[in-house]
């Protein structure tokens, strides 16, 4: 019934100004603004959506994920533009200092938008 739907994935922001500017400025993705709702445009044709939710609570897992060639140079370049990497040091999740996990599971890295939605860059194509 679905297979020939194009589906998308979304998720929320209770401010999306501040989602676009992220978005778009921070991490240099292509957005449209269309009826108070934004469209990340990704590589291959993807699309995410994010709408408003003014008592939005983000999300405790990573609702967007980047693969990149080289996960110390993402890290690097986005340290630059002013983003905070997230530090774990749990039992299954540990990163060094620069944020990144290595050795369990993918290299990767994470990292949070403006209204706490978590993200990541990680080793590997999909």
């Amino acid at each position: 019934m679905l297979e020939n739907s194009k589906a998308f994935s979304g998720f929320a922001a209770p401010d999306i100004g501040k989602a676009k500017e992220f978005y778009t400025k921070t991490l240099g993705l292509k957005v449209t603004e269309e009826h108070g709702l934004l469209s990340l445009h990704l590589r291959g044709g993807n699309n995410v959506l994010i709408y408003p939710k003014p008592d939005h609570v983000p999300a405790t897992f990573t609702v967007l994920n980047f693969p990149v060639d080289d996960v110390d140079a993402a890290v690097d370049e986005l340290n630059k533009r002013g983003v905070r990497l997230e530090k774990y040091n749990g039992p299954e999740i540990k990163t060094d200092e620069k944020g990144i996990m290595r050795g369990n599971g993918p290299t990767i890295a994470w990292f949070k938008d403006p209204a706490g939605n978590i993200l990541s860059v990680l080793a590997g194509t999909m």
